[in-house]
């Protein structure tokens, strides 16, 4: 079995497993941190950890009071991130994400524009309900997830890095809010469903956030350290069957590439992108896990997340009542 890894980033073999014990027990802490605040939703706190592990964006869509925007402000307090918070309306307008240039006098009376930094300049930005603003002002969001840096004025400002976005998505279908464009969509790694708690997680919630005093997280590790780790990720090994189930997976969700499922049910599939997104996504789960090398089983369990925003369903599939979920799960299983 070979196995891929970047060669520029090759380390010696001790180095890489020490590197990524040290990693682990951090990880761990963050993911002890965060539980004592966010209950009865590992997985999606699994998933987020993982699109950031992953250096990347993510998109939480659930209905309201599923404690969406707690768990954002809970990691940001827990990875040491600068987190800013920006709530989409329909009056939003772009300025008010990314910044404006304002008109100074000095004591002579000479005047010069002064570029006044907007909330999108935090090292985690929380979108909270994203639809609710309009095209326009979620477009702003695009140059800056995809090249960390925004343009005012013809001025290049760069983003802090790390810089990630999560934003929240309520589904319900209600006036006044705009779906997300598929150039949009593709931009984030993945979308991460937020279901109701379970009966033992809920009678939880209730007993610890309706007292006198409330659990907050502290912070266990520092920007610095998180960029470490994101390194780290990306130097992990492949193994060639994992990078063959990315391949195959991805290429069957695409119409007229040989997948039955796909020419009756797919009306246009992922691009290159959602193999890039699960490439970096299977090693930061294995690293999540305590594991130095991602399987095929990461490959299953990140598919739906990553793929299901990156499809859309032709009238046909519709018609009978399918979801794009339910055309992953059958690509899935495909995949032996």
């Amino acid at each position: 079995m070979t196995i891929l890894a970047p060669e520029s980033a090759a380390l010696d073999p001790k180095a890489m497993v020490e590197q990524a014990e040290a990693a682990l027990a951090d990880i761990a802490r963050a993911r002890e941190a965060v539980g004592r605040v966010i209950f009865g939703q590992e997985s999606v706190v699994e998933q987020t950890l993982t699109a950031i592990l992953a250096g990347g964006h993510a998109l939480l869509v659930g209905v309201p009071g599923l404690a969406k925007t707690k768990l954002v402000e809970t990691l940001g307090t827990v990875l040491g991130l600068d987190a800013r918070r920006v709530q989409f309306t329909p009056d939003l307008m772009p300025s008010d994400i990314v910044g404006t240039e304002v008109m100074d006098q000095d004591e002579t009376g000479r005047r010069s524009f002064r570029f006044v930094r907007g909330p999108v300049f935090a090292q985690l930005l929380m979108a909270d309900e994203i639809n609710r603003a309009s095209p326009r002002t979620q477009s702003a969001l695009l140059q800056a997830m995809q090249e960390y840096h925004v343009t005012v004025a013809g001025e290049r400002h760069d983003l802090p890095a790390p810089f990630h976005v999560l934003a929240t998505q309520n589904p319900l279908e209600q006036e006044g809010t705009y779906p997300l464009p598929e150039a949009q969509l593709d931009r984030f790694l993945c979308q991460i469903d937020v279901h109701y708690p379970s009966l033992d997680a809920e009678r939880r919630i209730l007993m610890a956030t309706t007292g006198v005093e409330e659990e907050r997280a502290g912070a266990v590790m520092t920007a610095e350290r998180l960029r470490e780790i994101q390194a780290l990720v990306r130097r992990m090994p492949v193994p060639d069957t994992v990078v063959d189930a990315i391949l195959n997976l991805v290429r069957s969700a695409r119409p007229g590439h040989g997948s039955t499922e796909a020419d009756a049910h797919i009306a246009w599939g992922p691009g290159p992108r959602a193999s890039q997104s699960l490439m970096t996504c299977v090693r930061a789960r294995a690293l999540y896990e305590g594991r130095l090398a991602p399987s095929i089983d990461d490959v299953r369990a990140l598919a739906e997340p990553i793929l299901q925003h990156r499809m859309a369903l032709n009238f046909a599939a519709r018609a009978e009542g399918m979801g794009v979920r339910d055309v992953v799960r059958v690509l899935v299983r495909g995949l032996g």
